[in-house]
């Protein structure tokens, strides 16, 4: 009923607008009483053979929902009703800030496919910290995906990410260190050698002062040469964080089916969805063959049906994250998916 009667009218409108109806509809129906266990019933796959331990967590199932849609961590025990395993809220910045000006999401249906150039709007960490001390769901795992605010340099992003991590540290489950978003001027600049195990480092030290250290992951973007993946597992090696998601968005705009006049007419901002799953998963097969599958890899990127997050996995990754095929195909696909792992050697 989603991608038949639904996502049609969605599209009809803004992006970004429909955006947040959705939101705000979700809120309204998920207060009247049995909506949430009404949905889970519909949409979750509760079977032991889906768990998966990875980096000290346990996740009841490995499908999640990558960050960039719940961004500011206001839905996300609605959406863990949906089925999802694990839910990544974010990015977060430790100051609010606009993003960029609109419109700055963009639909490229004839591709499955988004353009954004949000640039990490949000209200700041702290109104993030409120909503997520208000959290009664601990079946789903919540990572904490971390940036820079736009007008902090990248000499002092350092800073950033340490006021973001330590507020955020008591209630989420994982980071993800976010320095691949390509709407934040000269942000992927911090995936070069140096800065990046600079601030890598910092941040492992800050983790293994605490108590209850927790898993650290790096997001890369997937325009990375395999020079620069060859250092990306050097790096994770030298600084023992726990692990990967491949990839964030993409700058290239290679082989789709829109005209070339409407994408100058969209501008800057990074493509997702369909377009991206060949090389999301050419860079997850990469990292896993040359570092002999030492770290796990959550898979992000192209997933729009089950076939493609079991490519995913067959390519090395160890969970798997949708976003952009969770619009175009609604909340079916995480049973889907979940169904398809069931079925197959991958369990």
């Amino acid at each position: 009923m989603y991608k038949q009667l639904i996502f049609p009218i969605l599209s009809k409108f803004d992006p970004e607008d429909a955006h947040n109806f959705i939101f705000s509809f979700l809120k309204i129906i998920f207060r009247f009483p049995g909506a949430g266990l009404i949905t889970k019933k519909i949409y979750s796959v509760q079977n032991k053979k889906l768990e998966r331990t990875v980096f000290g967590l346990k996740f009841k199932n490995p499908v999640g929902l990558a960050a960039g849609l719940d961004k500011g961590a206001k839905l996300f025990e609605e959406l863990a009703c949906f089925g999802f395993g694990f839910i990544e809220i974010g990015t977060v910045t430790p100051k609010p800030q606009p993003g960029n000006d609109r419109p700055r999401l963009f639909r490229l249906k004839s591709d499955e496919a988004l353009i954004n150039r949000m640039g990490f709007n949000g209200e700041g960490v702290q109104a993030v910290v409120e909503r997520l001390k208000k959290r009664s769901n601990y079946e789903v795992v919540i990572g904490g995906n971390i940036g820079k605010n736009k007008v902090t340099s990248n000499e002092e992003a350092v800073n950033d990410y340490e006021i973001c991590f330590n507020e955020l540290f008591p209630w989420v489950d994982y980071f993800v260190v976010n320095v691949s978003s390509p709407n934040t001027p000269g942000l992927r600049a911090l995936q070069d050698k140096e800065p990046l195990t600079k601030l890598l480092c910092h941040l492992q030290k800050l983790n293994w002062q605490k108590d209850n250290p927790k898993p650290i992951l790096l997001k890369i973007a997937p325009d990375l040469t395999n020079e620069q993946l060859d250092d990306i597992i050097e790096i994770i090696k030298n600084t023992k964080i726990d692990g990967v998601i491949a990839t964030n968005t993409t700058i290239e705009r290679g082989g789709l089916k829109i005209s070339s006049a409407e994408i100058e007419k969209i501008g800057m901002g990074g493509l997702s969805g369909r377009p991206l799953m060949k090389r999301s998963t050419e860079v997850v097969r990469y990292l896993a063959d040359k570092s002999g599958h030492s770290f796990p890899i959550i898979a992000a990127g192209g997933i729009h049906t089950s076939a493609d997050a079991i490519e995913k996995i067959k390519a090395g990754a160890t969970l798997v994250q949708i976003y952009t095929g969770f619009i175009y195909e609604g909340p079916a696909l995480i049973k889907k998916i979940n169904r398809a792992i069931l079925s197959t050697e991958v369990v």
